[in-house]
């Protein structure tokens, strides 16, 4: 097994899952996808549904590994993805070498997303696919935006509703969630910082992927001790 440091320079995650809690992600993105491909299929018949499908399939790792992220919100996956596929197909109209065309459309579907708080790393791929996807994406023009791309990015919120609805603690979006029951208190003085137990039992206890490290948990809670209220 890699040191702590060694795990720390690769960033593998110290907190694991349970058993359920990976079979339902499996599951969950498994089905997703496989709605989508029927959808994308039926929409691009000529061959342009991988394209498409590629940038789904990243937001299924997002919507049922890590349904409880901020990145994995309904607003960050349908207007990411639509928001990407508007500058994608601009781009690709407006700009006659593709690769140019490829590289504004990514770039400025970033600076888009993070300007509308809607970032959602698949989106990227989205845009580029808007310029790359081939003859069957570029017929389509900004139909593309409406179908499949807003079609796919509303179904695969749907169904992340509906899989994680039946387990309380994944319940999606965040405001169906259902918190886990909270560890027992502490016992340690209100101006002691958690320690690296304290913070990996609180993480476990969520049996949920936790998009954040240890030292910026540790890192917040100092912020809060020292500057409650306030920013750092």
């Amino acid at each position: 097994m890699p040191t702590p440091n060694l795990r720390r320079w690769l960033g593998i995650e110290l907190i694991e899952v349970s058993a359920l809690e990976k079979t339902v992600s499996t599951l969950g993105g498994g089905l997703a996808i496989l709605a989508l491909i029927a959808i994308s299929t039926w929409a691009l018949p000529a061959g342009g549904a991988t394209a498409v499908i590629t940038s789904m399939g990243a937001s299924s790792v997002l919507l049922f590994g890590v349904p409880h992220g901020q990145l994995s919100q309904p607003w960050p996956v349908i207007a990411g993805h639509c928001i990407s596929a508007v500058i994608g197909v601009s781009c690709a109209r407006c700009i006659s070498h593709p690769v140019i065309a490829a590289a504004c459309a990514v770039g400025l579907a970033i600076g888009a997303m993070q300007q509308l708080k809607c970032i959602h790393p698949p989106g990227g791929a989205t845009a580029f696919t808007a310029v790359m996807g081939g003859s069957a994406i570029r017929e389509l023009g900004f139909s593309f935006v409406l179908f499949p791309v807003l079609t796919n990015a509303v179904v695969m919120v749907l169904l992340a509703i509906l899989i994680n609805y039946a387990f309380p603690w994944r319940r999606y979006p965040n405001a169906f969630r259902i918190p886990a029951p909270s560890p027992p208190a502490s016992l340690l003085p209100d101006d002691s910082p958690p320690t690296h137990e304290d913070i990996i039992a609180a993480i476990r206890s969520l049996d949920s992927f936790v998009d954040v490290s240890e030292e910026e948990l540790v890192r917040l809670v100092e912020i809060l001790k020292t500057h409650p209220g306030k920013s750092a």
